[in-house]
This record gives C-alpha cells, sequence and structure tokens, in this order.
C-alpha cells in the first residue's frame, strides 16, 4: 500500500512541471493588447506633460509593441488552424 501512494506522489510531483506549458498564442495576443493600450496612455501623458524626448521613446515602444502584437496574432491564427486540422 506504501509503495503504490510512493508511486503516485513521484507521479504527480513529476507531472505537475509538464503540465504547466508555456502561455499560449492567444494569451500573448492579449497581454500585448494590453501593452499596446498602456504605451498609448504614456504618449497621451507625456504629451499632456509637454516632454518631447518621453514622447518619441514611448511611441518607438509603441511601434515594437504592435509590431509583437501582429507577429503573434499570426502565430495564434496558426495555432488555431493547426488544432482544427
Amino acid at each position: 500500500m506504501k509503495l503504490h501512494t510512493l508511486a503516485l506522489a513521484a507521479l504527480v510531483a513529476l507531472a505537475g512541471p509538464a503540465l504547466a506549458q508555456a502561455p499560449s498564442a492567444k494569451d500573448q495576443v492579449k497581454a500585448d493588447k494590453e501593452q499596446v493600450k498602456k504605451d498609448k496612455e504614456q504618449v497621451k501623458a507625456d504629451r499632456k506633460a509637454g516632454n518631447k524626448d518621453a514622447v518619441k521613446a514611448d511611441k518607438e515602444k509603441l511601434k515594437a509593441d504592435r509590431v509583437k502584437l501582429k507577429a503573434d496574432r499570426k502565430a495564434a491564427k496558426a495555432e488555431n488552424k493547426a488544432q482544427k486540422q
């Protein structure tokens, strides 16, 4: 009986990390959308404060985040298509 319990505990201990998967492409898209939203708000705040250098830097970050969002959307679409097949 104890051997069975020990084997079950070992299986659960080893299976836990295996079940914790990397975030899906859908989750990445959601995170990217939130980041783009925050970037837009930051640009607005810096414009209102009159900080031109910060606005320029924030626009560059926003541009990079939009590119990442586009790539993640494409990956999510491909992942969804692969699951359907």
